[in-house]
């Protein structure tokens, strides 16, 4: 009975978590992993949370509790990075469940803690990733739109006076508009740290942003610190040629994580399913100039995703000689491999198809929901939709897609209300 009752407990969290189109397919090893991370009330309690982000008034409301009591488990719950407090500019607090990924499984790692086996977690967390695949495979490879994006290396940048890159293609734009600026342990390399198969890239240089950072590091998740020591930061991950992977939206981005090809989730996914596009690239690409190539393969060894090859350069006075050439399908256009080339021959341009990053949050989610069959959950789970602003933010979003989306979206939910607003709005 009571393995039934633990269970049936997780299965309700699982489901949850499913809603969301950042979810986690169950599994055993997800409800171990559940189980480390909650106990079975807190599992059961966090099933009833709505998907956008809510108050304790309202907690208290679907928990049957006071609204004291209600509190007491909330700031438990943020304490451990589990949920997320944001601060609003009255002062008062709204909450939220934060995904899996990017969330509450990489924050469990983002510090040294006592009051959980890492060790487990962290096995638990490669048998479940990396194992059974099910769970990166809905994560990074289904959809068009994408969890994450890749920001160019800055001082790779072509100097052409005509070109204009915005501040939220950069990753220090992103960090010089911060409000919160927290930086942490990386999570995936934290992880392999367990395994015993850890890089020597840098280790506490995972940077959070805005209300995710204020977040962590009121519970000291990540610690506290300005644009410029961020910026040091950067150019840290630089020197270690590190890929620079952040949320995919242009304001108010919530991660950067500075990456390895052999730890990190994000890399791991694109060197297995590259063809899927599991992370959208940034909005350049290198181009190889085989007059100067050398043949040295600096490049192959040092692009994460190996998205550079040598091949025959054709030369019939040099039959041997050997060139660089990007595989232009997978490449994320991050700029390493040009960074590393000392003969010059590699050089960073602009795609020739702009690279589309959604506005917001809100926009990002209703996309990959609208793209993975979960647009419903945003609009009739009364428990997601927390206030009118919410249902109109959600509503505002898909009235600004293009019209073939317009209709996946219409035929998804089958509301007359919407569609009554999609037909409105191309008068």
């Amino acid at each position: 009975m009571a393995h039934s009752t633990l269970k049936s407990s997780y299965q309700k969290l699982t489901d949850r978590l499913n809603q969301f189109p950042q979810g986690a397919p169950p599994s055993d090893l997800l409800y171990a992993i559940l189980r480390v991370l909650f106990s079975e009330k807190e599992a059961g309690l966090v099933s009833l949370l709505p998907i956008k982000p809510f108050d304790t008034a309202k907690a208290a409301l679907l928990w049957h509790l006071e609204k004291g009591e209600a509190q007491k488990i909330l700031d438990e719950l943020a304490s451990r990075a589990i949920l997320m407090d944001i601060v609003r500019d009255d002062g008062t607090a709204i909450y939220c469940l934060p995904p899996p990924m990017a969330g509450f499984f990489e924050f469990s790692l983002m510090r040294i803690r006592n009051d959980i086996d890492q060790r487990a977690l962290s096995e638990l967390f490669h048998q479940y990733m990396n194992v059974e695949e099910d769970f990166i495979k809905a994560l990074f490879a289904d959809g068009i739109t994408q969890l994450g994006r890749v920001f160019i290396q800055e001082p790779q940048i072509p100097q052409d006076p005509v070109l204009e890159v915005l501040d939220y293609e950069l990753a220090s734009g992103v960090i010089r508009s911060a409000s919160h600026i927290g930086v942490g342990m990386c999570y995936c390399r934290h992880k392999m740290s367990h395994a015993g198969t850890v890089c020597d890239a840098p280790m506490d240089i995972c940077m959070t942003f805005n209300s995710t950072a204020a977040s962590l590091v009121k519970y000291g998740h990540a610690q506290a610190i300005d644009a410029a020591e961020c910026i040091k930061l950067l150019d840290k991950a630089y020197e270690h040629n590190l890929v620079q992977f952040g949320e995919n939206v242009q304001r108010k981005v919530a991660f950067i994580c500075n990456c390895c090809g052999c730890c990190c989730e994000a890399l791991l996914a694109q060197r297995r399913f590259g063809s899927l596009h599991p992370v959208q690239t940034s909005n350049f690409i290198p181009l190889v100039n085989a007059d100067l190539c050398t043949g040295c393969g600096k490049c192959v060894n040092a692009c994460p995703i190996a998205a550079v090859a040598l091949v025959t350069a054709r030369d019939p006075r040099r039959p041997s000689r050997r060139t660089a050439k990007i595989l232009t399908d997978i490449c994320l256009g991050c700029g390493v491999c040009a960074r590393v080339c000392t003969a010059g021959a590699l050089a960073m341009k602009t795609r020739q198809r702009k690279v589309i990053t959604p506005v917001s949050s809100t926009h990002r989610v209703v996309l990959m929901a609208l793209e993975r069959g979960k647009l419903q959950n945003l609009i009739f789970d009364n428990k997601v939709l927390f206030s009118h602003r919410a249902l109109a933010a959600v509503l505002g979003v898909i009235l600004k897609l293009p019209p073939v989306k317009q209709l996946m979206a219409s035929e998804q939910m089958r509301s007359r209300y919407l569609v009554a607003l999609l037909e409105k709005i191309r008068l």
